[in-house]
């Protein structure tokens, strides 16, 4: 996807601290302080223009949400979108790269992290940048707590089957998995943008939620 650049972003962003963390690695094992609460956090890595995080956090208040996103173009809309369900308490976004986390999180810090629709990266000497490539899932287990959990949608196949075997390789148990979503369509699903583009063309979601295992138990 080329992104349009915006001149104006950075100074947008910056203007709005209380929903962009500035200095975010100040917050490392203390996220608690940023929310005033100590809920359980779930974030996104790759949050897009945050329809999905900006729904889950509007749909469990009883949870905070981290949105992470890179792309100054792309996290303006997120702002936009959060300020337009009324800037929750519960959400925060953070202008990084999925692959510093550890800058920012701590073990224990977040509870559940969610990938959705991801660059499938599909040329093989590319396979590294994959946000489901085993270099990202030990990113994630220093981060999550034992046995934490990644949730993972995409419309892409050949994405999918190479997450699943990459998860799995890695010692994590495949918890949920679903070749059809939309077919089984739970209850507590949030759609994002490029999930409501592709399933009305008919295309097929795929899901998984996989779980990380204790050493000894891989």
């Amino acid at each position: 996807m080329r992104l349009r650049h915006k001149p104006w972003a950075e100074e947008f962003i910056a203007s709005h601290p209380d929903i962009v963390v500035p200095n975010p690695e100040e917050q490392r094992g203390k996220w608690n302080e940023v929310f005033k609460n100590d809920n359980p956090l779930h974030i996104e890595v790759g949050t897009g223009k945050g329809q999905f995080i900006t729904g889950m956090a509007l749909a469990n208040p009883e949870i905070n949400y981290i949105g992470i996103e890179l792309f100054d173009s792309v996290i303006v809309k997120a702002v936009e979108k959060v300020q337009a369900a009324g800037q929750p308490s519960n959400l925060r976004l953070l202008k990084v790269n999925g692959s510093d986390l550890e800058k920012f999180f701590e073990k224990n810090d977040v509870d559940r992290l969610y990938l959705n629709f991801s660059d499938p990266w599909p040329k093989t000497r590319h396979a590294k940048r994959r946000l489901t490539h085993a270099g990202f899932l030990s990113i994630y287990e220093n981060i999550l707590p034992d046995f934490g959990e990644v949730h993972f949608k995409t419309d892409n196949r050949g994405l999918f089957e190479y997450s699943l075997v990459s998860m799995s390789q890695y010692g994590m148990k495949l918890v949920y998995v679903s070749l059809d979503l939309h077919k089984e369509m739970p209850e507590d699903n949030i759609m994002t943008e490029y999930e409501e583009k592709f399933s009305a063309k008919g295309q097929p979601i795929y899901r998984v939620e996989a779980q990380f295992q204790l050493p000894e138990e891989k």
